[in-house]
């Protein structure tokens, strides 16, 4: 688990994890990043408590960094990523790794359940588990089990995550499907399974979602940019979007006024797509599904057609830190 700022979480999510029908030895690692609150005081209480619990340096506070720093500082041949937010159930673990035996696979994750409680949350849930928000990832909407792209968080086989040394620490984002793909290019299998569930808690503001799905879309650029034949259809979507829907206000405004029938008409389409996605939700939630939807699209578009990779992406012979002789952090 990469941990940063979570002194108000980290014990619940600790606990889920403590809490697994797992019959055979658990380990949780935990990567401290800087903490500006008093997470690593939690964390240390937490590692007194139970010697199952370890801890591990991440001085830098990057996700990538800290998941290196933890797959290090385990010991397993089985290694199951958890996020300090997710929420996973009792028999995760199990199932996930049973999966893994029964397919052979490399890595095995399931379904990221977005759910909210606030109207905005709600929303914002809705859109995240529908193809009209996030496109056809079954680790998104669902679907039957087999061999995909990527998946949400991840069961791995420590030996594929040796083969093709962790997570690549340049990528600040996007990290997940890069591994992935990685291991897919050297001859593994992620697999998805719908009997994996994990409840995630989305984004509360527009601002916040905004933010989160420009910088998606930034990365997504940079990962075209570092693997050849990774960007398809779905992922052009948006930019191509942002571009004409853009192109024909700007017309419509300055010379040709029906040109707008073309913003008028994405406009129409999000809000009765982000009313069907909220069928049964309160009035406050399907009014803001739509705005929900736009936002979504625009900002990950944006963020693809403004993306700089030469700038985001750290140059090429970067060291990427190994996967054995993490040093543990005082208990």
């Amino acid at each position: 688990m990469p941990i940063l700022d979570e002194e108000r979480h980290l014990a619940d999510a600790v606990a889920m994890v403590l809490r697994q029908d797992w019959p055979g030895p658990l380990e949780v690692v935990l990567a401290l990043g800087p903490s500006s609150d008093r997470t690593d005081e939690v964390a240390a209480g937490l590692a007194a408590a139970d010697p199952r619990v370890r801890l591990v340096r991440n001085p830098t506070g990057r996700t990538p960094d800290g998941l290196n720093a933890a797959i290090a500082g385990s010991r397993g041949e089985v290694v199951v990523r958890v996020d300090g937010h997710a929420e996973i159930p009792a028999g995760y673990v199990r199932a996930a790794v049973a999966e893994l035996e029964r397919t052979g696979a490399d890595n095995v994750g399931g379904t990221m359940d977005a759910r909210g409680t606030t109207p905005t949350e709600r929303a914002v849930a809705a859109a995240m588990r529908s193809p009209l928000g996030v496109g056809s990832s079954r680790f998104h909407t669902g679907g039957g089990a087999g061999a995909v792209d990527t998946v949400y968080l991840g069961c791995f086989r420590r030996s594929a995550l040796e083969r093709v040394g962790g997570y690549d620490p340049r990528f600040t984002r996007t990290q997940d499907w890069e591994l992935n793909h990685r291991i897919r290019a050297t001859g593994g299998t992620v697999w998805f399974t719908p009997d994996l569930v994990v409840t995630y808690r989305p984004r509360a503001t527009l601002r916040a979602l905004a933010r989160q799905y420009r910088d998606y879309g930034r990365w997504r650029r940079v990962v075209a940019s570092t693997h050849d034949g990774t960007l398809n259809p779905r992922y052009l979507a948006p930019p191509a979007m942002v571009l004409g829907t853009g192109a024909a206000t700007l017309l419509g405004l300055l010379a040709w006024r029906p040109a707008l029938a073309v913003p008028a008409a994405y406009l129409a389409a999000v809000g009765a797509g982000g009313a069907a996605i909220t069928r049964g939700e309160p009035l406050r939630t399907r009014l803001l599904a739509g705005p929900v939807l736009a936002t979504m699209h625009w900002s990950w578009g944006w963020g693809f057609l403004t993306s700089r990779p030469g700038r985001l992406l750290a140059p090429a012979g970067r060291p990427a830190p190994g996967l054995r002789g993490a040093g543990e952090a005082p208990r």
